[in-house]
């Protein structure tokens, strides 16, 4: 399968939009099989990012702590599996 190269740079609500438009598109079943197949390329490339800049926020997320000096500092914020 040759995926459609995103934008990289597109912002991750964009993203969502555009894959929200070709999960539309597909589910109507209107689509040529040609249109189809490129839209689920480019949707799997979506998909790809948006999972990308997710875990790029998720590396950035900190949590403020209080110590037991009373001071107030940071620490990266770790995700419980459930």
């Amino acid at each position: 399968m040759n995926e459609k190269i995103v934008d990289p740079e597109l912002t991750f609500e964009a993203a969502l939009a555009r894959l929200e438009e070709i999960v539309h598109t597909l589910d109507n079943g209107d689509a040529p099989l040609d249109e189809s197949l490129a839209l689920f390329e480019e949707g799997v490339s979506l998909v790809k990012l948006c999972s990308g800049k997710l875990d790029n926020a998720e590396q950035r997320v900190k949590i403020l702590v209080r110590g037991e000096d009373g001071k107030v500092g940071e620490q990266d914020f770790i995700p419980t599996q459930n």
